[in-house]
């Protein structure tokens, strides 16, 4: 079973504040250089989505009522909500704030069908939190997670084994778990519009042109996904990231403004005892094109100053560059945690 809560920073917003129910409302900084966490209903209907700049929002919903995100908040119902699912399976896997999914096999009321299981779980929530939540249930977790988008808001749906396969045929390629906008334009280009035309190529092709991703196209195509409920899941990586107020045109300015981001990164080090071996620059310019910088290096990052020098570096190789920067994040992967990464990322050309 895949849940996920509706619009969950904004319906938050809407419940505890009475007036902006029924109201177009984005979660996010209004500010010019702002970007929407998150929308409400309302706001989706004229077009409004997370990740978009808030003055693209702000022309596309005049009427947009901006909230600032009340991250504290939120993490607190996310527990609560968690709290109802341990309820019911001690196998639940969270995904983020709002979503997670549960293995709801073997439950512990005994109920005899998931749907039944689904239907308390999303009554509870509301019963206690007053948040409404949509429900997907399958055979596995990628359908179970599509199957969740078909009847939201507050609803559910099911994929059985007999309409697993048709329902797959159906979904654009850029619905399958692992291909983004850019590999769904370089499929369209192959003419791979839809799960059926990805179901008419071999294993072989698709291993040709993805690597192992192909290979994991070609199982999930043919509706067969085994990744188990992984409830003792654990963070693979460390990213915060800045927009700024006024884009940066130096050397000197941008390593500076990636100073409080590094912070950022090494407290999250320093408060869990976590390493990583992998430091990723993420650099988005002012006409919205991002790119990445990694490197890979022989052992953990041990102190902030190799933090430091590890970006500083990815900085470095970007100059000359012929752009302002609009947006700095810096990643830690390759954690030493059980589930490191299993091959290096090798750096990124521009």
């Amino acid at each position: 079973m895949h849940v996920d809560l509706d619009a969950f920073y904004a319906s938050v917003e809407q419940r505890d504040n009475p007036e902006l129910r029924g109201k177009p409302v984005a979660v996010g900084g209004s500010r010019k250089r702002g970007v929407v966490v998150a929308a409400s209903y309302e706001a989706r209907r004229f077009g409004v989505h997370s990740a978009m700049p808030s003055v693209t929002a702000r022309r596309k919903c005049p009427d947009l009522i901006f909230v600032n995100p009340r991250f504290d908040i939120y993490r607190e119902v996310s527990r609560q909500i968690r709290e109802i699912f341990y309820e019911y399976t001690p196998l639940v896997e969270p995904l983020s704030l709002d979503e997670a999914y549960l293995d709801v096999t073997k439950n512990l009321k005994d109920i005899p069908y998931a749907t039944q299981v689904a239907r308390e779980i999303r009554a509870k929530i509301w019963e206690e939190t007053y948040l409404t939540a949509s429900a997907g249930i399958s055979f596995n977790k990628f359908l179970a997670k599509m199957a969740s988008d078909q009847n939201k808001p507050n609803g559910q749906f099911v994929i059985t084994p007999e309409m697993g396969p048709a329902f797959v045929e159906s979904l654009p390629v850029g619905k399958f778990h692992g291909i983004g906008p850019a590999t769904a334009r370089k499929m369209n280009e192959l003419g791979i519009f839809t799960g059926l035309d990805l179901k008419a190529q071999w294993l072989d092709f698709l291993h040709q042109r993805s690597g192992k991703a192909g290979t994991h196209y070609f199982w999930l195509v043919h509706a067969v996904d085994y990744r188990p409920i992984q409830p003792d899941r654990i963070r693979k990586s460390i990213g915060p990231e800045n927009t700024f107020e006024k884009d940066l045109e130096s050397f000197e300015e941008m390593k500076g403004a990636l100073q409080p981001i590094m912070d950022k990164v090494w407290r999250h080090c320093e408060h869990t005892g976590v390493r990583g071996r992998t430091v990723t620059l993420k650099v988005k310019f002012p006409d919205f094109q991002q790119i990445t910088r990694s490197c890979t290096l022989p052992g953990y990052v041990e102190s902030r100053w190799g933090l430091d020098q590890a970006s500083v570096d990815l900085l470095r190789q970007l100059f000359p560059l012929d752009k302002s920067v609009r947006l700095f994040g810096v990643s830690l992967l390759a954690l030493n945690t059980n589930e490191e990464a299993e091959t290096p990322q090798l750096p990124l050309q521009l």
